[in-house]
């Protein structure tokens, strides 16, 4: 099989995915699942010596997380609750003589929905916010104007001066 013909997944953040890899032509004695993210070096997820004894995890990838199992004809990975760093190029195979076998790829894509509903709810709450706020503010504001060309109103020989307001006491 070549890479260019690798299926795509697409998935929601917080969804589970099964990746499938089934093109064994015979069964080799290590099997490996391999994440490349960005043109870096593809790293080791999970193996297994033979099917079907446990996976085992490579470093930097949980537990819990990441399952690898296998029904004999097909080796499966699976992820529980997705998010966006699981993105990336999925490839299973072996490796003969320091060189690996690749069997089968899958780019798994995980979808940027959550931070789309985040922002819509964000934007609702700011919308509710300015629909209040503006016309408390303008509210305000003839208030204010109104307290000031009141008092301008006021004739000055109404006006009391600020110093006969005061009393001063022995």
């Amino acid at each position: 099989d070549d890479l260019s013909e690798s299926q795509t997944v697409e998935v929601q953040p917080g969804e589970d995915v099964t990746l499938l890899c089934s093109n064994f032509s015979s069964t080799p004695s290590q099997i490996y699942w391999f994440r490349a993210v960005k043109r870096s070096q593809p790293r080791c997820v999970s193996f297994m010596f033979r099917a079907p004894e446990p996976a085992r995890l490579c470093d930097g990838f949980q537990n819990g997380k990441f399952e690898m199992t296998s029904n004999m004809s097909a080796v499966f990975l699976q992820i529980t609750q997705v998010n966006s760093s699981d993105s990336g190029l999925y490839f299973c195979g072996y490796i003969v003589t320091k060189d690996k076998v690749i069997v089968d790829a899958t780019y798994l894509e995980v979808q940027g929905k959550s931070v789309v509903k985040f922002g819509l709810l964000t934007s609702v709450i700011l919308l509710g916010l300015i629909l209040f706020l503006v016309p408390v503010i303008i509210g305000l504001v003839v208030k204010i104007r109104k307290f000031h060309t009141g008092a301008s109103k006021v004739p000055i020989s109404r006006r009391v001066p600020l110093k006969s307001q005061l009393h001063f006491h022995n």
